[in-house]
């Protein structure tokens, strides 16, 4: 569950992880974006999306959206566990920072200097230099695939992004599907390649972990994928077809 096309990663994810795996892909888009909602709003989005999805008894529930676990996780897994199992999105402030620093996050403005950010960096960073890039526009921009306005929010948070970083993490799951665009947008000449630190591929082993299920990538492919927008069963979203997420979803699963 995402408020958009932000799931897309997380869900391929599992996708390369279970190709076996059926998926329910849950969103609002008519309420993007979630970031300026208040909490208690936002609560009550995310707990509308993640229970249309609950309806059609997934094993698991993944939010796939950082600003939704900040503030809403305590409340969708009270409200959804022990039955459903859910897990949360945090950004890769950990490995990021393993590899040293200087380090840059690329977040939402209501997810850049919060508590819970800083609470982040604090335990897992503090060794390191982090500067923290809001990206204005930059979700919006991928959502609706408008490539121009890609380009403008990238270079702007590029133009923040201090000169010479080491590694960039990806504080929005919308971000992962213009993940190289960042790279090219941050990378100096003459120096080593930017690491870019999403949170997909860990969200997605997580979730098989909490159900108990092992990796198994060569497994048939599985013939169901279902997308709910604000509840209702629809296509793949045209915008996410763009992404090679959304065409790798689509490709091996009918969707409906």
């Amino acid at each position: 569950m995402d408020s958009g096309i932000g799931l897309l990663p997380a869900a391929a994810a599992v996708r390369r992880l279970r190709p076996d795996a059926d998926l329910v892909l849950s969103s609002d888009p008519e309420s993007m974006p979630w970031g300026p909602r208040t909490p208690q709003d936002l609560t009550a989005h995310a707990l509308a999306v993640a229970r249309a999805a609950a309806a059609h008894r997934p094993d698991a529930l993944i939010v796939a959206c950082n600003t939704a676990s900040v503030h809403a996780l305590p409340t969708l897994r009270a409200a959804l566990e022990p039955t459903l199992p859910v897990i949360g999105t945090v950004p890769a402030i950990k490995p990021a920072a393993a590899g040293g620093g200087p380090v840059a996050i690329w977040a939402t403005p209501a997810t850049t200097g919060s508590p819970y950010q800083r609470g982040l960096i604090r335990e897992f960073a503090g060794s390191v230099d982090v500067t923290e890039v809001p990206c204005p526009g930059l979700a919006d921009a991928v959502q609706n695939a408008d490539e121009a306005a890609i380009d403008r929010a990238v270079a702007a948070a590029a133009a923040l992004t201090p000169p010479g970083v080491r590694a960039v993490v990806l504080g929005c799951t919308h971000y992962e599907l213009v993940a190289e665009r960042i790279r090219a947008a941050v990378q100096q000449p003459g120096l080593p390649p930017v690491a870019l630190h999403g949170s997909a591929g860990a969200v997605a082993a997580q979730a098989l972990r909490r159900i108990g299920v092992a990796p198994a990538p060569s497994a048939e492919p599985a013939t169901s994928l279902t997308v709910l927008l604000s509840g209702r069963e629809a296509e793949l979203p045209a915008a996410a077809l763009t992404y090679a997420e959304g065409r790798l979803l689509a490709a091996v699963s009918p969707a409906h």
